[in-house]
Order: C-alpha cells, then structure tokens, then sequence
C-alpha cells in the first residue's frame, strides 16, 4: 500500500538542506497497525509529514498503491490518508460536529453540502469515540484531551483507507487510550486499513500493533 524507497527527509530553502534521515526502505501493507517509535527529534514527525504529502523528501521515492505520492492532486490525496497532528487547533466557533465533518471535504459536492449519507458517517465517527454527547460543544470549550479525539474522529469520518496519527494518546487519560487503540485495531482488521501510529507508550504499542518501526540515531531503522 506505501512503498518507500532510499528516502531522505528533512528540510530544505534556497540556501541549503537539512537532512534528518536518509536511505529509509519500507513497505506497509492494508491491515497493519504500525507503530513508529524512536527518541524524541529522530525525525519521527518529519517521516511522517513527508509519507503524508506535507513536506517533500530530499530524495527518495515513496508510491501509494503502486503510484508516486507527487502524481497525485491534493484531493485525491486527501482521499487517500489522513493524518492527525498534537498541535492545538483553533475553533473558530465551530462545534465538535463542524471539526468532524470537515473530513467529508474531500467529497462534498460543488455547492458544499453534506448529504444525508455523509451526516451518517460523522454520526458514525463521533460515536467511534465517545463524542457524541459533546457535539454541540464549541471546539475551544473542550478539554486538551477531548479535542485530540475529535481530530482524531475527523480523520475517521475522511474514510480514508491510510490513517496517520503523531502522537495521539498525548492528551488522553489511560481507558481513553485503550479504546482509540481498540479502534485501531478494529477498523485494521474489519476494514484493512493501514493506520501509523507515533507513539512513546510502549504499553499501548505491544498490546495493539503488529508491526513496529524503531528509528534511531546514525540512519538505523529497524522493522519488527
């Protein structure tokens, strides 16, 4: 499903590249649950902004269904992975039911409507997470913890087969990290989805993924 080929990543201007990793070989497939571990500034955030569209790579291939990331428009992209960040988020008056269903954008119609069947599956969403009572919530009213789920429910409600999440359980109380994983776990193995977890929370990753991605120091990446 994402083929990865001698990818560099960092950052780069006019001036100069910044290199954070190179020569990266992988291959995740539909149905994994991947962890990705590794020490803070490894380049764990970088990997997955670059894997995501977000920032290009300083060299290196990486393909989506057997096709170059570059070769695809933002759209049809954006209906391929979704990818949820720990950065907080402004609300700008918008409930949790309005963040939601911002995942839909990828498939609303010329004149920005959901229709009935896409109402349905952020109903679907919300409930994935235990939402549901907050959906009239202004977003900047929610807990720390309770807008990480909601970004987290976004990304669910985009349907998108590849689902990317940078440290999702940061903000999360201990059941509430074992139901998102549960989750993640359900939808890999009822609906083949390939999700990417960055986590720090070794506990959660030996009881969920079923492949682990180590990255460290000196360009050593090692796939269990």
């Amino acid at each position: 499903m994402i083929d990865i080929k001698h990818l560099e990543i960092g950052y780069q201007n006019k001036r100069q590249h910044n290199s954070v990793f190179k020569d990266i070989n992988l291959t995740l497939n539909a149905g994994d649950l991947v962890g990705l571990m590794g020490d803070n500034g490894v380049g764990k955030s970088t990997f997955l902004k670059t894997i995501t569209g977000n920032l290009a790579p300083l060299s290196g291939e990486i393909h989506i269904n057997n096709k170059s990331i570059s070769h695809y428009t933002a759209q049809h992209l954006a209906q391929l992975l979704s990818i949820v960040v720990t950065e907080k988020i402004g609300g700008f008056n918008l409930t949790a039911w309005d963040v939601v269903a911002t995942g839909r954008t990828p498939y609303i119609n010329i004149f920005g409507k959901l229709t009935t069947e896409d109402e349905s599956i952020v109903t679907k969403a919300l409930e994935q997470l235990n939402l549901l009572p907050l959906k009239d919530k202004l977003i900047d009213e929610l807990s720390d913890g309770q807008r990480q789920k909601v970004m987290i429910a976004k990304s669910l409600a985009q349907q998108t087969p590849i689902i990317v999440l940078d440290e999702p359980t940061a903000f999360l109380d201990h059941t509430s990290k074992h139901h998102l994983f549960a989750t993640l776990k359900q939808l890999c193995v009822e609906q083949g989805k390939l999700i990417i977890v960055s986590s720090h929370d070794l506990e959660l990753m030996k009881t969920y993924i079923n492949k682990s991605v180590m990255m460290a120091e000196n360009n050593s990446i090692s796939i269990k």
